[in-house]
């Protein structure tokens, strides 16, 4: 059965870890925060470790997981409050800037890949499909007191998108500009048209922004004619929602494990753990929490509804990993 990825905020699970009976002892500890798409791979990870691991030695090991989004988990894993932060996007210059002048130091390893994936209501028919100019002229900064669908369509057909948009309310809901969501969204589906107009690499503001991705989805299924987006796993696992396909100029392209893993989707993107370097030379409980993240609990990824890396991909994380190769790939 495929892990839900509807997950509480926080999880913390126990487990002995050593060599002899599993009593008494020190408390050594896992601190993972960051990103609320990669935090149900992170506590599926968790409790996995816990499982094969509650039986050996005598020391207890708690492991915390928390999502608050990437954007905020950088922040805590800057100032050194934190040994792992998942990301949903790459870090940036100026979240590598606050690490350096804090002296933490970082390993950069890719876990799985995502697509973000643009959702309706099930009873919203008219949609099928939108091109990244319609994705654009609904949710991009110019679109800003767009009301209805059909408010967008001359935007739309500007920039090249589809066009012919229903006639309907439009009720928008997303993920806030602390989420890696919302940065790979603008990324992917934003930044290239917004720097040929000379605007702003963000969304529109006046959207229903959340930091969960199951707050999300609940908005979308509570209207007839809503437009939202998440990571692909709460996506896929969603009831009464239609995922829409992309198309960026080579057709629709419905997002599906085979689209997002060869990147044919044109909202495709990798996923992350950054792993305090200078920690894990001092905190073998860390060591071995990524080992097993990367080694036994690697179909994780593909248990939580995401996509796994490829064999040549995940060769090169457990590399970067092995060889613990500080910064960014």
């Amino acid at each position: 059965m495929r892990w839900s990825p509807s997950v509480p905020a926080v999880a913390a699970v126990t487990a002995c870890l050593a060599l002899t009976s599993c009593g008494g002892g020190s408390t050594s500890s896992v601190v993972v925060s960051g990103s609320s798409t990669v935090e149900p791979i992170s506590i599926a990870v968790a409790e996995f470790f816990t499982a094969g691991n509650e039986a050996e030695g005598n020391e207890k090991v708690s492991v915390s997981v928390d999502g608050p989004g990437t954007g905020d988990g950088f922040e805590l894993f800057c100032d050194g409050l934190t040994d792992i932060n998942d990301a949903s996007s790459k870090i940036k210059p100026e979240q590598i800037e606050a690490c350096e002048s804090n002296g933490v130091e970082f390993i950069e390893l890719p876990i799985g890949n995502d697509g973000i994936v643009m959702m309706t209501s099930e009873s919203n028919t008219d949609v099928k499909c939108l091109g990244t100019g319609d994705i654009y002229a609904l949710a991009g900064p110019e679109s800003q007191g767009f009301e209805t669908w059909t408010a967008a369509d001359e935007l739309a057909t500007e920039v090249g998108g589809q066009g012919d948009l229903p006639d309907a309310p439009l009720d928008l809901i997303g993920p806030g500009e602390e989420s890696g969501t919302y940065v790979s969204f603008v990324e992917l589906a934003i930044e290239d048209i917004a720097e040929e107009r000379g605007q702003e690499l963000q969304t529109r503001p006046d959207y229903q922004a959340s930091a969960d991705d199951n707050i999300i989805v609940q908005g979308v299924q509570g209207s007839a004619t809503s437009l939202g987006w998440v990571g692909f796993a709460f996506a896929r696992e969603a009831e009464d929602v239609t995922m829409i396909e992309v198309d960026d100029g080579d057709g629709c392209v419905a997002p599906t494990e085979t689209t997002i893993a060869d990147g044919t989707y044109p909202l495709s993107r990798p996923l992350f753990i950054y792993v305090n370097k200078s920690v894990a030379a001092e905190n073998d409980s860390l060591v071995r929490f990524v080992d097993h993240y990367l080694g036994e609990a690697v179909d994780s990824v593909a248990d939580v509804g995401y996509v796994a890396l490829s064999d040549t991909a995940l060769a090169e994380t457990r590399e970067r990993w092995q060889s613990r190769t500080q910064g960014a790939a």
